[in-house]
């Protein structure tokens, strides 16, 4: 079977906010007793390896330079360009006049080298082969405007190749939203530590590749910052040994736990079937589905060896909540009396518990208000939902997933899954992990259904909430991508993700 890798599996799994990595370029220079000049020229020279070994016969690049230490980069870069025989251009934004000493000394270095720098006024006349950004760092924090966003559009539509330092200038460093205008590069060269940004939202769109050059190998280094969150895919998670162990032969179904997904109100039999067979493949030992009655023949015929019940008010759980080792709802749960019902049932019990869908909306009203402190239960909410249970808009929580994990996992004492580009799992404690694996293909109907059922199994196989969610995220986006793989991101069903699920769940 193929095994999923990541294109950011060759990143650590240490992931920085901006103000940490400041944090980190202090700390290298303290424990190596040297100057700032020093990693700035490591940087250049670690951008220019990477960008010679991608583009080897370049001939000409333009490096456009800003005028902080991101600017200084480019002028070492181009320094070392010029040294080696290629041609330069160099522009530059912002008043260069009075850079830092570190940039100074940088573009001394450039100038001797015989690099003209000019300033940018517009457009750049040039037609070589590869443009530098260097524009802006990560300390960036308002809206690119003015030259620096003509500055950006140039390059935008320029048709040589584009290496961005750091990350792309106009994204923001920790949420990996656009500023305004941002450059959309085919490599990005990450110094120091990975910053949050690159890895969600709309970074990995811009910033192409990532190479990454720690700019040093000093061992205390790592103890000096805790990192804010852990990146995390299947590859990286079977690496740490993080998979469910292989299965003794002395094994029989009841040593693996008993879901029940409940959901599945007047036309939403799919919602709740798709669940429950991802429960089942995921390697449950026993699934039971409650349903509407008039769905239990389709659902039975369509996957037999789910259980399933049909009921018509929340009375008719009563006792049936008292098998299942885990309960799952949400799934095509709808906003009915009827869903109401199964709900207030569901959350009168103390059961591991995974929350979805409309599930989620209704804990979103005032009402239904609940915290999990003494109960492992994981919430699975997209954008839409995390906004509704934080009483906030879309916008607001996709400006800043980190803050928006963590305040659903703080206020709801409960392990939250915020799923989109990057899929974030926070826990009450604060720690969050992002995923690196998925793909577009999984803007489709059906998908968090199949992920509902896939962390449902795992807690019934005894994983605690915050196990059961990093591996069962991994798990679902490591199988997108290899259904994606198959047949292209265009038109990939949640039920494409079903034979993966389980290849993948049996590779130790």
């Amino acid at each position: 079977m193929k095994r999923p890798h990541s294109v950011m599996d060759h990143l650590p799994g240490a992931v920085y906010t901006a103000e940490q990595v400041r944090a980190l370029d202090a700390a290298a220079i303290s424990l190596e007793n040297t100057r700032t000049f020093e990693l700035m020229a490591r940087a250049g020279e670690a951008a220019f390896a990477c960008l010679i070994e991608r583009w080897p016969e370049a001939e000409h690049l333009c490096v456009v330079a800003g005028n902080g230490n991101n600017g200084g980069d480019g002028y070492y870069l181009a320094a070392l360009a010029a040294l080696h025989g290629i041609g330069v251009s160099l522009y530059t934004l912002g008043d260069h006049s009075n850079l830092s000493e570190a940039s100074q000394e940088a573009r001394t270095l450039a100038d001797d080298a015989g690099v003209v720098a000019k300033p940018f006024e517009g457009e750049f006349d040039f037609d070589g082969d590869v443009i530098v950004d260097a524009l802006l760092g990560t300390g960036l924090n308002k809206i690119v405007s003015g030259r620096y966003a003509e500055a950006i559009h140039a390059i935008n539509v320029h048709p040589a190749a584009v290496m961005s330092l750091d990350l792309p200038s106009g994204l923001n460093a920790d949420t990996g939203c656009i500023m305004g205008a941002v450059v959309k590069a085919d490599i990005t060269v990450s110094f120091v530590g990975i910053k949050r940004g690159l890895l969600v939202v709309e970074g990995p769109d811009y910033c192409g590749d990532i190479a990454f050059a720690p700019l040093s190998t000093h061992a205390e280094l790592a103890f000096q910052v805790i990192p804010d969150a852990e990146r995390i895919s299947w590859s990286r998670l079977q690496k740490t040994q993080e998979l469910l162990p292989a299965r003794s032969g002395n094994s029989h179904k009841g040593m693996f736990g008993h879901v029940l997904v409940i959901g599945g109100d007047h036309g939403m039999a799919g919602a709740v079937s798709m669940a429950s067979e991802s429960a089942a493949r995921m390697g449950a030992g026993l699934v039971s589905c409650a349903t509407r009655p008039e769905h239990v023949m389709p659902l039975l015929a369509r996957r037999p060896e789910v259980m399933t019940l049909g009921v018509n008010s929340g009375q008719e759980l009563i006792g049936k909540l008292d098998a299942p080792t885990v309960l799952a709802i949400g799934p095509g749960l709808g906003s009915s009396s009827w869903s109401e019902l199964m709900m207030q049932q569901v959350l009168e019990s103390d059961k591991p518990l995974v929350l979805d869908a409309d599930a989620l909306n209704l804990l979103a009203s005032p009402a239904w208000f609940r915290e999990f402190s003494e109960r492992n239960v994981v919430m699975t909410p997209h954008p839409g939902e995390a906004a509704r249970l934080l009483g906030l808009d879309t916008v607001e929580v996709q400006r800043d997933r980190f803050k928006a994990a963590r305040e659903l996992a703080k206020k709801y004492q409960a392990v939250v899954v915020l799923k989109g580009r990057g899929t974030l799992v926070a826990d009450p404690s604060g720690r969050v992990a992002v995923c690196t694996d998925g793909n577009a293909g999984m803007a489709s109907g059906g998908m968090g259904d199949v992920l509902t059922g896939v962390i449902a199994a795992l807690l019934a196989q005894g994983l605690d909430g915050w196990k059961a969610a990093r591996l069962g995220v991994c798990l679902h986006s490591a199988a997108a991508d290899l259904a994606a793989e198959e047949g292209g991101p265009r038109g990939l069903l949640a039920t494409d993700l079903m034979p993966w699920l389980r290849n993948l769940n049996n590779t130790a």
